[in-house]
């Protein structure tokens, strides 16, 4: 058997291909959208993909079943109850899939949604026990897929919790302790509470550990599940929708597309979002006014999907050389609107004086002074529910990133403001939101809540 895990840390998603090395047959489970990595293993090892499962249709990215189904001939398959604009092979409960001696069977495990499965691999047709489950967002490893998530479309978190209760206590839970577990996402992933960076557990290392498999009763398990969730980015819900469409295809030769300097500038005149994924340091030192700034060194795709609509056209300031990056990066979770990339802004933002603005950084100590000043700030904390709970600067307005664009009207406008998170990449996101909108007097704080902390210390010693 081989059998193989990507593992895609910006969007800490992970895609498998297992195959029948004497036969050559492989299948591809939850591949994303860039799918060079699946081919290129196929062609030297010899595979023929022949089909490509997904465990669920996502939220947090898109995925590559369309483009593998272009490339290769194979078929798409979900659970059963899934519908699609494409052709889909709908897979039952306890349904085999044979590539010679390896073999698949299908576990049905809605509640994260209500088509998810979770995909049994049997290194040999005839074993009584699995070699592992690929649980999709059903089971993590220390959590358990969110039933709250609007990508249900159509069912309560309460009808989805009490179906993911069945499918963990009375399926998943069921098989042996020496299954291997592997999950459809890792530690960050907003597509559950509490992940953990490991890529593979066993059904009885999460038996012994992970909060929602020990047994109780469904109501404590809704509640247990359902409680202190992150808020979930807006791009979400279209993801959700287009993962069940027929849609365009991803060529990373045709998206990526340099733009002069002139070319850049009717598009940004033309209403394009202008999105710089430099540094925060960079940004501030000198960008184009009304950027957004979304770093390239973090989760990108995710926290550009919070802060821009994927119906907007975007255009790209990037990292030097790394402008095929940026670009299939967002590819990944649909935002196929790119106008283009700037050549070698470093060169070109000389030239464009009239059109630069620098931000305003603030250091602990000099937020400190304006706090204690006549005029104080407001602050805005950017972080999650989860990180607040561990402390907050005293009166300081709470508005997580991923709500930020639906909740700016709470935000006053006759004060000036100071945006911090918990170490200054995500206030520079919002604070560049929040100029993008037309907000003036806007600061954020270098090395967010950690700094604070440390400069309160400091000034109690």
């Amino acid at each position: 058997m081989f059998f193989a895990q990507y593992y895609l840390d910006c969007l800490s998603q992970a895609s498998y291909m297992i195959a029948d090395e004497t036969t050559g047959r492989a299948v591809v489970v939850d591949p994303r959208r860039d799918v060079s990595e699946y081919l290129a293993d196929a062609e030297t090892h010899g595979f023929i993909i022949e089909a490509v499962l997904n465990t669920h249709f996502h939220a947090d990215f898109l995925a590559g079943h369309l483009e593998l189904a272009d490339r290769t001939g194979a078929w798409i398959g979900y659970g059963r109850r899934a519908e699609a604009e494409y052709p889909i092979r709908g897979l039952a409960d306890g349904e085999r899939i044979s590539l010679g001696e390896v073999t698949l069977r299908i576990l049905e495990t809605p509640g994260h949604t209500p088509e998810s499965m979770s995909v049994l691999v049997y290194e040999h047709a005839a074993d009584s026990v699995p070699y592992g489950v690929l649980t999709g967002d059903t089971l993590f490893i220390g959590d358990v897929g969110r039933p709250d998530l609007l990508a249900s479309l159509g069912a309560t978190a309460d009808e989805l919790g009490r179906m993911l209760h069945d499918s963990i206590q009375n399926k998943l839970m069921a098989l042996p302790d020496a299954v291997r577990v592997f999950p459809a996402h890792g530690a960050g992933s907003a597509c559950g509470r509490n992940l953990s960076a490991q890529r593979q557990s066993t059904i009885g290392e999460q038996r012994a550990t992970n909060y929602a498999c020990r047994p109780m009763e469904v109501e404590q398990f809704v509640a247990l599940v359902t409680a202190g969730q992150p808020s979930a980015p807006a791009y979400f819900v279209h993801d959700a929708i287009l993962n069940r469409k027929e849609h365009g295809l991803f060529d990373p030769a045709d998206a990526l597309r340099p733009l002069s300097t002139g070319e850049f500038m009717d598009r940004r005149a033309s209403g394009a979002v202008v999105v710089d994924a430099r540094s925060p340091q960079e940004f501030a030192a000198g960008h184009l006014r009304g950027s957004v700034n979304v770093p390239a060194d973090g989760r990108f795709a995710e926290q550009a999907g919070m802060i821009v609509s994927a119906e907007q056209e975007i255009v790209v300031v990037a990292p030097q050389d790394r402008e095929e990056e940026i670009v299939t990066r967002l590819a990944r979770i649909g935002f196929d609107r790119v106008g283009g990339c700037l050549r070698r802004s470093e060169d070109t933002f000389p030239a464009l004086a009239d059109h630069m603005e620098r931000a305003r950084r603030l250091t602990a100590d000099e937020l400190r002074r304006e706090l204690d000043g006549e005029e104080p700030p407001l602050v805005l904390d950017v972080r999650n529910p989860a990180e607040r709970e561990t402390g907050f600067i005293d009166g300081s307005l709470h508005i997580p990133l991923a709500e930020l664009t639906r909740r700016t009207d709470e935000i006053p406008a006759d004060r000036p403001l100071v945006v911090h998170c918990a170490g200054g990449h995500r206030s520079s996101i919002a604070a560049s939101l929040l100029r993008h909108e037309g907000r003036t007097e806007i600061s954020d704080l270098m090395g967010g809540y950690g700094a604070w902390l440390a400069e309160t210390a400091s000034a109690d010693a």
